[in-house]
């Protein structure tokens, strides 16, 4: 980036007051915001005022409005809910309650406002913020403030962010809270598919999504569930008997379970509403099924909040109180947003309009204006869905003569399976033989490669592991062999599913080509691996599933301590030598510190840390964390950091320490993982296909070009296409990490919510952007 950093120390808060508050529908990580607003507010010299019950407690004041310290947000970050509390608040709907609720902050010296919560309360902030100057007039006039107080709080400022499961905010991928909910819900279907086995029986689930179905159409994806019901995208006339053929079909094919997930606000294209009961009914009276419905209700709200949500509470909490500082009387209020895996700003009238417009046109039938409406993270979840659930019958499928081999290279990891699934499916959609290869490239060289069929993919998305095998062993060494067996089974396209073994390997067969023919074909890598460590992209698959392992593990650690005298525990990950399990880990589960390679340490660091730790404990702080990443230095290993902090914290603290190991990599793959996972790699068969057609001539194929061979990744905003041969500059082969990591711009965000000084590069933050400037075309960060 050509820009100059931008760093925030100037930015001062001293002499602001913010206040933050939680309205309308709870939501799993608005306590991770909360957190992050209070000790960022803190940190610039701002004062931070909790208000108790959202816009009741700021029309009631006294005991509900009151200023908080550093300590009073500890322990707060993996509680789901809202520990500030919520209501619904009718007065507040009044002006007469909105002048009480002035003269409140008035009285405290409040002009800053961060606002967390669903469209409801960010619209009710911002006529808040319009009357203001009109409020505050009135107020003096009866006489209940001076032309003084008039003039120094003349301006409100108001800056949101969307807290609700639903995901129903347009102009941010992710609300606060979504991830979470689709973790219940996964769990539940998880835990349902296993019993409906046993007894082949069809479930009917019913998920929130009143107005929005992108819960319904995301669990529906990441569970290949047989039929999903959105309020967005009503089925067509005669559903009732397609869907009957596709489930009798799907028993035929002796699958022994039948999932159909239903959102709240399902409806037929006559707006009439589809009930969960009226599905069941359907399925016994037509098919004589045995059929139960589940109804998930608040079990979606609750429960801890996940890692991504923890994460994306406090980039936002953080991003919110730099938007405050920034505001001027003139920039209109805003949301703080995510885009890919940016923050951003938006005007907040413009991002609720659009939200509007999105229950217009489903109100006037105009579903497909919806869709577009909710944004590409959400018509490519319905496209992906639509091309994988359905199998057209064979006569209507192209038949394009190519043969594409699929294979996972590296570590297992989460998602690898939903990835071949979709790979699978699509290619078997785009009218391509798709081969699986067993055990990786040392499975290649021995011929274990079979043809795969739609049918022996069902059910993979929600496994963990590997189910093809996955071996570390690159090609270099069975370069004859494995183009006798391209040759041999007259193999088109390579698809390589893994982690930095699978972008080296077809860096190795690309560079091999002048001496193979067989190795002038497409190939495209799907980075999978839970160490984050492949260059050309920001997340791998797996390492969402890893990361929500480390913080849960920490969750309990934390938790065993409670009660006991004050403990500090040192826990070492996993990810080789690249940090980004260890530093996300942190930020997640509220770490005091974390060690990595890629920021080198002394002892001078590690003094200074415990330190540090103790000043904190000796305050009502009762437990520590430390996070080391098991390859950060050779010298400085977790017994010696274990034991350094043990000697320093005598009489203060006693320490522990865990080596978490191969826990990170087993697992069911989470939510993001499948989702990630499935989308990526239908987009990766999609570009195979399109680059046999460019290459095929004169009856075979022929790739000699860089673009020919790619890794597909998700950068910034977009998902990208790179040669490898353009990211091998990029590359640290030795320690097998990208020369560049975007995450380590988080890490003051963990110093500062720890409590460390430190400098935060802002450059990236701070413009406002315009909803309909976002890119369309691209993809997302989201699920």
């Amino acid at each position: 980036m050509d820009h100059q950093p931008k760093f925030f120390e100037n930015l001062s808060g001293a002499g602001k007051a913010i206040a933050v508050l939680t309205s309308g529908g709870d939501a799993q990580g608005m306590n991770a915001a909360v957190r992050a607003v209070v000790r960022m507010g803190i940190y610039v010299n701002a004062k931070v005022y909790f208000i108790y019950e959202g816009y009741q407690g700021m029309v009631d004041g006294g005991d509900n409005i009151v200023e908080v310290s550093w300590e009073s947000v500890s322990s707060i970050l993996q509680v789901g809910g809202t520990v500030i509390g919520s209501a619904r608040c009718k007065p507040f709907r009044t002006r007469e309650g909105r002048l009480q609720a002035a003269l409140n902050l008035v009285q405290r010296g409040i002009t800053n406002l961060c606002v967390i919560g669903g469209d409801g309360s960010l619209t009710g902030a911002n006529l808040f913020r319009e009357e203001w100057s009109g409020l505050l007039e009135e107020l003096a006039q009866k006489g209940k403030i001076d032309a003084e107080a008039v003039k120094k709080y003349a301006y409100l400022n108001i800056v949101g962010m969307v807290g609700s499961i639903d995901n129903d905010f347009c102009g941010t991928d992710m609300t606060i809270g979504t991830d979470s909910a689709l973790h219940r819900i996964i769990e539940v279907v998880d835990a349902i598919m296993t019993t409906a086995q046993s007894h082949q029986r069809t479930f009917v689930l019913e998920v929130m999504g009143r107005h929005c179905g992108y819960l319904a159409l995301v669990s529906a994806l990441a569970c290949g569930a047989d039929w999903v019901f959105i309020p967005e995208y009503p089925p067509e006339e005669g559903w009732e008997d397609s869907m009957c053929v596709k489930l009798s079909e799907n028993r035929a094919r002796k699958k022994r379970l039948n999932i159909i997930i239903v959102a709240e606000g399902a409806i037929d294209c006559h707006n009439k509403p589809i009930t969960s009961e009226k599905v069941k009914d359907l399925v016994v009276q037509r098919l004589g099924f045995d059929t139960r419905v589940t109804i998930l209700g608040h079990v979606q709200r609750g429960g801890t909040p996940s890692a991504f949500d923890r994460i994306l509470a406090s980039r936002m909490g953080v991003e919110a109180v730099l938007a405050l500082l920034e505001a001027t009387p003139d920039t209109p209020a805003c949301v703080v947003s995510l885009s890919g895996n940016q923050a951003v700003r938006l005007p907040l009238m413009e991002c609720v309009q659009m939200t509007q417009e999105v229950q217009k046109a489903m109100d006037e039938g105009r579903f497909l204006e919806a869709v577009r409406l909710r944004g590409r993270s959400f018509e490519n979840n319905l496209n992906t869905y639509k091309l994988l659930s359905h199998k057209k019958p064979d006569a209507e499928l192209p038949k394009t003569n190519f043969n594409v081999a699929v294979l996972n290279v590296g570590a297992p990891a989460a998602g690898m399976n939903a990835a071949v699934r979709a790979a699978v499916r699509v290619g078997m959609t785009e009218g391509h033989k798709i081969f699986a290869v067993i055990d990786g490239f040392e499975g290649f060289a021995r011929g274990k490669i079979k043809e795969i069929s739609w049918g022996d993919v069902g059910g993979w998305t929600g496994q963990g592991g590997s189910i093809l095998g996955t071996k570390r062993t690159l090609p270099a060494k069975y370069l004859e062999k494995i183009a006798e067996q391209m040759r041999t089974n007259n193999i088109n396209a390579l698809m390589v599913i893994g982690g930095f073994e699978a972008f080296e390997s077809c860096l190795q067969l690309y560079e091999a080509r002048a001496s193979f023919e067989e190795f002038r074909v497409p190939m495209c890598v799907v980075p999978a691996t839970i160490s984050n460590n492949v260059p050309g992209t920001d997340y791998s698959l797996g390492a969402d599933t890893a990361l929500n392992a480390i913080v849960e593990t920490c969750d309990r650690i934390k938790q065993s301590a409670s009660g006991t005298k004050r403990r500090v525990f040192i826990i070492e990950t996993m990810g080789g030598y690249c940090g980004y399990l260890a530093n996300m880990g942190a930020l997640a589960a509220g770490a005091d510190a974390a060690y990595i390679f890629e920021e080198q340490f002394d002892i001078r660091e590690l003094q200074a840390n415990v330190e540090h730790l103790t000043e904190k404990m000796k305050t009502s702080i009762q437990r520590g964390l430390v996070l080391r990443n098991e390859n950060c230095n050779e010298n400085y290993t977790t017994d010696f950091i274990y034991q350094l902090y043990s000697e320093e914290g005598k009489g203060v603290f006693d320490c522990r320490k865990n080596v978490l190991g191969h826990m990170q990599q087993g697992g069911a793959p989470s939510p993001f993982d499948r989702n990630f996972g499935t989308k990526i790699s239908a987009k990766a068969m999609q570009w195979i296909s399109k680059k046999l057609k460019e290459t095929y001539r004169k009856g075979k194929v022929f790739a000699n070009t860089d673009d020919s061979v790619c890794l597909l990744g998700m950068r910034r905003r977009n998902l990208v296409f790179q040669p490898v041969a353009e990211l091998k500059s990029e590359t640290d082969f030795v320690h097998r990490i990208p020369k560049e990591q975007w995450w380590l711009k988080l890490r003051p965000l963990m110093k500062i919510l720890a409590k460390y000084k430190t400098s935060y590069d802002v450059s990236d933050s701070g413009q406002l952007e315009h909803v309909a400037m976002l890119p369309k075309e691209a993809e997302t960060g989201a699920i």
